[in-house]
């Protein structure tokens, strides 16, 4: 069940309740580990959750974590095919889309610490974690010219859109997005 309470800031917010988080277990194959919100809904369940900055005790750069099955499935068959290697080849190739993909990853930076509490912002800085945060953006990636996985890129995108997600959105099964929904009011566990 989810309850409403609304902050200080004004926005609304929705607890996770133990439903939910059965949901993302069951989706996810085991039990959900720093789960903070769920931020992309398909019809009434969830397809990506925000992660807690550090989880148990170790910083954990991935913002976004796709748990939808479908199109996860449909993901896992698109890198099957090769695809990463021939988007690689087209950033490699075309400079815009490079600073497309190096953009993307200062603006994800930029995001992951807006979304942090204050309480997480002081345990990343006290815990000498504040540089693996700093270098690392889309799913935790160092490099901001390589892609590494669709399933970040697609979990980023579909929050804030991205190059590489674009570009892997022509690869999706017809219709696969159509009932994705970002959800209206932010649903996070209470603080």
């Amino acid at each position: 069940m989810l309850a409403r309470f609304q902050r200080l800031d004004g926005t609304q917010v929705m607890s996770l309740g133990p439903e939910i988080e059965a949901v993302v277990a069951q989706q996810l194959g085991r039990a959900p580990q720093g789960l903070e919100a769920v931020v992309v809904w398909r019809l009434d369940r969830p397809a990506v959750v925000q992660v807690a900055p550090i989880v148990r005790n170790r910083p954990f750069p991935t913002t976004f974590w796709l748990t939808d099955p479908q199109l996860n499935l449909a993901l896992d068959r698109i890198e099957a095919g090769g695809a990463i290697a021939e988007m690689q080849a087209e950033v490699d190739k075309d400079p815009w889309i490079a600073s497309k993909m190096a953009a993307d990853h200062k603006a994800h930076q930029i995001l992951r610490r807006r979304l942090w509490s204050t309480e997480q912002t002081r345990a990343v800085e006290e815990s000498g974690f504040a540089e693996v945060f700093d270098e690392r953006g889309i799913g935790g990636i160092q490099s901001d010219d390589r892609i590494r996985c669709l399933h970040t890129w697609m979990a980023s995108h579909l929050v804030v859109r991205n190059v590489i997600g674009g570009m892997t959105e022509s690869l999706l099964p017809e219709g696969i997005l159509e009932d994705l929904k970002r959800h209206p009011r932010r649903v996070s566990l209470s603080r």
